[in-house]
């Protein structure tokens, strides 16, 4: 092969592998409507508006979560997400639901449960992970969870998860936050939808939480 064509050949591999790349990544927000999307537990309200989804909400509600109609096992996922000061937030990964007996606002679809990727104006706890009712608690290791300010208060913040195995990574604003292996939540939860959490606020509010740009790429 002479050395055009060999130059030729390589461009066009390269073109193509990067196309390939690019179109790994799926968009989970059509940035129009809620398609792809259910709402498991709690009265918070959601809605696309201008191209993102915003959650507000409600007086008297438990956590709500905007759940995935689709499970995911390992994956990158990439959101942007603007939240109100005084109203913590987080994003579900590999969440499931759980038969919850006597609790009337959830037994339709049972209550969400598994690791939360946390979303808190700071300085806070934003990045780190918490077991939403799975008894354990935060999921971080008490030593790690360190209060940081890597979360703008007052604008948007890009957030990346990696779920690969039992390690869970993540980042805000490009600002490594939490390195993270639990063998026991991954025994239970190795899949499972992503969730858009509005956390209960008693008689306060009401708050506002926007996501935008919201995408994954299956490992």
């Amino acid at each position: 092969m002479n050395r055009i064509l060999m130059t030729t050949s390589l461009a066009v591999a390269c073109c193509l592998t990067s196309t390939s790349f690019a179109a790994d990544w799926v968009s989970l927000f059509n940035g129009k409507d809620l398609s792809g999307w259910t709402q498991k537990n709690g009265i918070a309200t959601y809605q696309a508006d201008h191209g993102t989804i915003l959650g507000k909400t409600a007086k008297g509600s438990p956590n709500s979560f905007l759940c995935s109609d689709k499970e995911y096992g390992n994956f990158e996922l990439e959101f942007e997400v603007k939240v109100d000061e005084g109203l913590n937030s987080g994003v579900q990964i590999r969440s499931k639901t759980k038969d919850t007996g006597s609790d009337k606002k959830n037994d339709k679809v049972g209550r969400v449960f598994g690791p939360q990727v946390e979303i808190e104006s700071g300085p806070a706890e934003a990045g780190y992970v918490y077991g939403e009712a799975t008894g354990l608690n935060w999921l971080t290791p008490k030593e790690r969870l360190i209060p940081h300010d890597h979360f703008k208060n007052d604008g948007w913040n890009k957030f990346r998860v990696v779920a690969n195995g039992p390690r869970i990574q993540t980042w805000i604003n490009g600002h490594a936050i939490e390195d993270l292996k639990h063998p026991e939540v991954y025994k239970t939860h190795p899949k499972g939808f992503i969730g858009l959490q509005v956390h209960g606020v008693g008689d306060k509010g009401p708050f506002e939480v926007r996501w935008r740009n919201i995408r994954i790429k299956e490992l």
